[in-house]
């Protein structure tokens, strides 16, 4: 005989874990989106488009 299922057991724990996953998205996503990495290689891209474009209104 299967064992028995407890679907209200079942519903809190996934319902308990999403809470849990909510509420520790926002320090998550800001940590990784404003990590001092992403802001040096922002300053790195712009710094080298900037350069190239320098270069390309240079030739004309």
């Amino acid at each position: 005989m299967p064992h028995r299922t407890r679907p209200m057991t079942a519903l809190l724990v996934f319902t308990g874990l999403n809470v849990i996953l909510v509420s520790t998205i926002t320090p998550v996503y800001d940590f990784v989106c404003f990590h001092p990495y992403w802001e040096r290689r922002r300053e790195q891209r712009r710094q080298e488009r900037e350069a190239a474009s320098a270069r390309n209104s240079g030739w004309r």
